[in-house]
């Protein structure tokens, strides 16, 4: 009887390899779950700046942008690790185009004027450097496996405004400025980030504006605050 004979030969079979996976599975390395997981502890972000409480005759043209990045230590504060303060230190850059030109008058003293004739104006940018300290209130649906997840984090963000400069071009004449006195160099401003998995919406509004006092315009204050949105991506 040659169909019994190869039964029990296919059924030793199975055992046999049923027998070698379980040997297999006792010597694998176990997987390791790190129940003290903390999230987004870098970031990158792309914004699209916009200038607030801006005079009348001031406008922006063209692209202003930013680039973000850096790092946020993450403080779970429950046991689930869902709920955490962030607080970190990273780079900003800025560029900012308008009508508004800076330049100098004949003692070195900053002039602020608004460009009536941008038609021969080739470029007529601010920029701005700054190191940033983020602070930041956490909410988010992790769990211990679960890497994509909806977010709300917001918060205060610290700057300091370490360089900048002023660049004006047009058909006879070039000028940079690197040297304005009426800047607020220490920045604050409002955060707020929301989003799920890779893609996060952010709006950052600074709370001072970008001139102090002194920046006029004739007798106006200049008074510029800028406001950010844009994406902004966190790993690990």
């Amino acid at each position: 009887m040659r169909i019994p004979f190869l039964a029990i030969l296919f059924l030793s079979g199975l055992n046999g390899i049923s027998a070698q996976n379980s040997k297999r599975s006792e010597n694998a390395i176990p997987t390791v779950v790190d129940s003290l997981y903390r999230e987004d502890q870098f970031y990158v972000a792309l914004s699209f700046n916009l200038i607030n409480n801006e005079p009348d005759s001031f406008s922006q043209n063209g692209f202003s942008g930013g680039l973000r990045v850096g790092f946020v230590r993450d403080m779970p504060l429950n046991k689930r690790r869902n709920v955490a303060i962030g607080v970190g230190l990273g780079f900003s850059t800025n560029s900012y185009n308008s009508n508004l030109f800076i330049g100098e008058d004949s003692s070195g003293g900053t002039v602020f004027s608004i460009l009536e004739d941008e038609g021969s104006v080739d470029r007529n940018r601010f920029y701005t450097n700054l190191i940033e300290m983020p602070i930041q209130f956490r909410w988010r649906t992790s769990t211990v496996t679960n890497t994509t997840f909806w977010r709300i984090y917001s918060g205060v963000k610290l700057s300091y405004l370490f360089t900048h400069r002023a660049s004006f071009k047009d058909d006879v004449s070039s000028v940079k400025k690197t040297s304005i006195p009426e800047l607020n160099r220490i920045r604050y401003a409002a955060t707020l980030t929301l989003g799920h998995g890779s893609f996060n919406a952010f709006v950052h509004y600074d709370l001072n504006t970008l001139f102090d006092d002194n920046a006029l315009i004739g007798a106006e204050r200049l008074n510029l605050q800028p406001i950010k949105f844009g994406i902004e991506f966190y790993l690990l």
